[in-house]
């Protein structure tokens, strides 16, 4: 039996990815900050499905808990197969205003921690012949954002360097598929101090994007981007000019 590592596993789409990866029969290896809520999932995912769930509380936006949680996971002589790396945050607001703070941690969680677990676990999958590195990206790669400036450009981060780890990678049994999707009903828009915004209403869920992802992992897809809309809308801020681009996109999230 297969296992998936998942971060930001307690909430939102990373809860519901833990749940259709159980639902597919693989072992799983859970982290986030939350101990009652992974607690919770374990619990309830074990009662429903004959797999084991481990369950580990880091703080993945500190730059050494990527080294961290490798060290705790091969100590313990867990196998991973698939590696999701979900845990991000957002932050919003006028860049001139926001807290430099909570956005250092959000660059390290989005970027660095992302980058550096896929590095350890690319080469672990390639001494072991196979298996899948899947990063979540966005829709909000695809254009400069105003208000959530530096959370889009993490997230622009994300996608050229899974797509470019990708390529590297083609000739070999390692698979890396970046996920785009647009406004999905999770707990990122309260984390990021969005309020509610109309580009959340009548959102995907959290667990049609769970889905979604187990999908486009079993293709072997590279870049997959969530929703028919979203996938059109992505084509045409590529034939627009980037002002235009720019100043559509501070008014949908404004």
């Amino acid at each position: 039996m297969k296992t998936s590592l998942i971060t930001g596993a307690s909430s939102g789409i990373g809860k519901e990815l833990a749940y259709v990866y159980a639902e597919n029969n693989f072992n799983l290896i859970l982290v986030a900050r939350r101990k009652e809520r992974l607690q919770e999932i374990k619990t309830d995912i074990e009662k429903k499905h004959s797999v084991s769930v481990e369950i580990l509380v880091m703080d993945l936006s500190k730059l050494d808990s990527a080294e961290n949680l490798y060290g705790k996971i091969t100590a313990k002589s867990l196998k991973v197969d698939v590696l999701i790396n979900n845990a991000g945050y957002g932050v919003s607001g006028p860049f001139m205003e926001t807290n430099t703070e909570k956005e250092t941690g959000m660059l390290v969680l989005n970027m660095i921690t992302l980058t550096k677990l896929s590095k350890l676990y690319a080469n672990l999958f390639l001494k072991n012949n196979g298996g899948h590195i899947i990063n979540i990206a966005s829709t909000a790669a695809f254009q400069p954002i105003p208000t959530i400036a530096t959370y889009a450009a993490t997230k622009a981060y994300v996608l050229s360097f899974s797509e470019a780890i990708a390529y590297e990678l083609k000739n070999t049994n390692v698979k890396v598929t970046a996920i785009c999707p647009g406004a999905t009903q999770s707990e990122f828009a309260q984390a990021a101090d969005m309020g509610d915004p109309s580009m959340f209403n009548k959102a995907p869920t959290s667990r049609e994007l769970a889905e979604f992802t187990y999908k486009a992992m079993k293709k072997g897809k590279t870049m997959a981007i969530h929703g028919a809309k979203n996938s059109f809308l992505t084509f045409t801020t590529r034939l627009s000019p980037r002002k235009v681009v720019t100043a559509i996109a501070a008014k949908m999230v404004g």
